[in-house]
């Protein structure tokens, strides 16, 4: 299994990618970059829904200069790892405990064996969902969770009631597998950069469009009845205060302050539940904040490194909320 690398997006050096099985006899792509020699552990990088480790080929390069080794995968029914459905650019599962099962192989079969700890994950939207669920879960592995613009819940009006009623009924009538409501195949919108809600960075946004240009087979559309149903179940349970209080280890949530893709106020109420929780709000970015303008992707980069080992939670820049 290898990785796309083209003149906007290479491969950063030293990379070695392959396949798993999960359990369940899911296929997922992974790759790991070790650390430089003296390294500070291992970054696992879990991306948001419709994404692919390509995509943050320079968030591996700033995570190895700061000493870490990397490890991604493609989830279940994304990038190159199996699809589910006989359309492939459907974006599908049946509940986001299938994404819990490809952590588990990916830990088991990549990072232990392979990675040096201590280890941290660091996780976008979909992702950082996934991750709250894993460390709810009581998996200890991961000593820190960087968290950005996590999907904690949808902005009005997609997460209104009659949305949420609208998924579980068309599901309960068998159309799981269709795409939902005004959903489309497109892999890229025709409104373009301009009418964008990703990211305000023309040169990044661009990158991203040619990666998918060259390899359509990397990207998804539009999420089916079922993963949107299973997003709302899995949303749903974020909102009980026992929830973020089993979490107990570090987790620094940042929010896009122009995000409207998930709810930036959700993002705040939950941090302030975690024990030992920090949030941020970088003012002006759009929702994928490690693909924005370096005005915003610095911020970010900023807070990872002083929340890190090493800095301390205290040290976080002014705009940082802490809880102990």
């Amino acid at each position: 299994m290898t990785l796309l690398s083209i003149p906007a997006n290479p491969v950063p050096e030293g990379a070695l990618a392959g396949t798993i099985q999960t359990p369940d006899g899911t296929t997922l792509r992974f790759a790991r970059w070790t650390a430089p020699a003296g390294g500070r552990g291992t970054v696992c990088v879990f991306t948001g829904r419709g994404e692919y480790i390509e995509k943050y080929f320079e968030t591996v390069r700033d995570l190895r200069q700061r000493g870490y080794a990397v490890a991604m995968i493609d989830w279940r029914g994304q990038g190159h790892s199996s699809r589910r459905l006989h359309n492939p650019l459907k974006g599908h599962v049946q509940g986001f405990s299938e994404y819990e099962i490809d952590v588990a192989a990916f830990v088991k079969q990549v990072v232990l064996p392979d990675c040096p700890p201590p280890y941290f994950a660091l996780a976008h939207s979909m992702g950082g969902a996934v991750m709250l669920r894993v460390a709810h879960a009581g998996f200890e592995l991961f000593e820190r969770f960087v968290l950005c613009a996590p999907m904690i819940d949808l902005p009005p009006p997609r997460a209104s009631l009659p949305m949420r009623g609208l998924m579980l009924m068309l599901r309960v009538a068998g159309m799981g597998e269709r795409l939902i409501p005004g959903g489309n195949i497109d892999l890229i919108k025709s409104t373009g950069f301009p009418g964008n809600s990703l990211t305000s960075d023309p040169r990044r946004y661009a990158r991203n469009a040619a990666i998918l240009e060259a390899d359509p087979t990397l990207g998804i559309a539009s999420p089916t009845v079922a993963w949107l149903d299973a997003a709302f179940a899995a949303m749903s349970e974020f909102r009980s205060r026992e929830f973020a209080g089993r979490i107990r280890q570090p987790v620094l949530m940042l929010a896009a302050g122009g995000d409207t893709i998930v709810s930036g106020p959700a993002i705040a109420a939950f941090a302030g539940l975690l024990p030992a929780g920090s949030h941020r709000v970088i003012a002006g970015a759009k929702h994928e904040i490690l693909q924005e303008d370096d005005r915003y992707r610095t911020q970010l980069l900023a807070a990872f490194d002083a929340f890190m080992p090493g800095q301390g939670v205290d040290s976080l820049a002014d705009g940082v909320t802490h809880r102990s």
